[in-house]
């Protein structure tokens, strides 16, 4: 198996804010503009893709943002993403290549909802990682981007401690 970096070297990946490496891979042409009252209060592009790449002990912390997020799967261990919505029960889904195990090759997370990823603890080796793609529309734009405040959350859904600890 190919190591993680291999893949940080082979995609040109650099640290992101929020943990892991990634890459733009993606900014479409067109944009859209949207009513400043609006989530978004501008023009955005109207999608974007990145590489994503995770390495074990890693986490993606915690975040939002206003776009749908598609999650796609390429290589290495599974990862669970966690999602924490606006109203309702917390929930997760696990990025893998083994479907009768109940992993899928993509997901997606909806605008508006809290969420981050890590692998299980039992899940991978400690040299392992996950390379995933995420897909953005309307198309990322930090000026979205907000890291979830741990103690609202736990607030909220203490039950989930144990998971929003490790995410924030």
């Amino acid at each position: 198996m190919l190591k993680a970096d291999y893949w940080i070297e082979r995609l040109e990946l650099e640290p992101h804010p929020e943990g892991g490496f990634y890459r733009e891979t993606y900014r479409s042409r067109r944009t859209c503009r949207f009513e400043a009252n609006e989530p978004f209060g501008g023009e955005r592009n109207h999608a974007t893709s990145i590489y994503y790449l995770l390495k074990y002990g890693e986490r993606s912390k915690l975040h939002r943002i206003h776009s749908d997020e598609l999650w796609f799967f390429h290589a290495g261990q599974p990862l669970s993403v966690h999602v924490f919505p606006p109203e309702g029960t917390p929930s997760a889904f696990t990025l893998g290549d083994s479907p009768h195990k109940g992993e899928v090759l993509q997901e997606v997370v909806r605008a508006e909802n809290w969420f981050g990823a890590c692998h299980a603890p039992e899940s991978a080796a400690k040299n392992g990682y996950s390379l995933v793609s995420c897909v953005v529309a309307p198309g990322f734009d930090f000026r979205d981007f907000l890291f979830a405040e741990r103690a609202p959350l736990l607030e909220r859904y203490p039950s989930f401690s144990a998971v929003i600890d490790r995410l924030t």
